[in-house]
């Protein structure tokens, strides 16, 4: 029962954190969201005390256009804002917000980065790019669902090596109105026959 409730919680947190990133797109401006453990090194005192972000999105949505990312533990408490990733890691063709995403994508961590540039939400796991959303796309709020549900698919650890699919959108496949989802061809399979039963 526990691994249920916290199964549902985490779909929630998610849910909240692609739909305050898709008004963050919209407005064309950036964020960088890290569910999970990171080495990180604030940037501005630390004046909000930690809150349940599910409950306060509005709040969420402020904290995370500070300059920085947001750190949120997986029971959806903020962390930390306006901080620092320690980058290890190059993002290619991309600036400092996707390496920094990259980096923190390592391990079990959720991250999702909001482009200001191009208006798209790139969501990272296990150090792979897994599915982007494009805050222009018309309709693209009714397939937040779907795209939660995905990515709880995604947990189960059988997303593939394609990371070069930011490059050449052809690599991904679309299922829901303006999300790609990137992967194996196995998972992606999965996918598509349960999809269309």
């Amino acid at each position: 029962m526990r691994e249920k409730n916290k199964k549902n919680s985490l779909k929630e947190l998610e849910k909240v954190l692609i739909q305050v990133s898709l008004r963050i797109a919209k407005r064309g401006e950036g964020a960088l969201f890290v569910v999970g453990n990171v080495d990180y090194e604030p940037l501005i005192k630390q004046e909000i005390p930690p809150f349940n972000v599910v409950n306060n999105p509005k709040l969420l949505e402020s904290l995370a256009l500070i300059d920085g990312a947001v750190i949120i533990d997986p029971s959806g408490f903020l962390k930390a804002y306006g901080v620092m990733i320690k980058t290890k890691k190059t993002f290619k063709n991309f600036g400092t917000r996707h390496s920094a995403a990259l980096t923190a994508a390592q391990n079990n961590n959720l991250v999702i980065v909001v482009s200001e540039e191009d208006r798209k939400i790139r969501i990272l796991k296990k150090g792979k790019m897994v599915m982007q959303i494009d805050a222009l796309q018309r309709g693209v709020e009714s397939s937040v669902s779907g795209a939660v549900n995905i990515l709880e698919s995604i947990g189960a650890g059988t997303i593939g090596t394609i990371g070069s699919g930011l490059l050449i959108p052809s690599l991904g496949i679309t299922l829901l109105p303006g999300i790609i989802i990137f992967g194996s061809a196995y998972y992606l399979g999965k996918i598509i026959s349960k999809r269309f039963k």
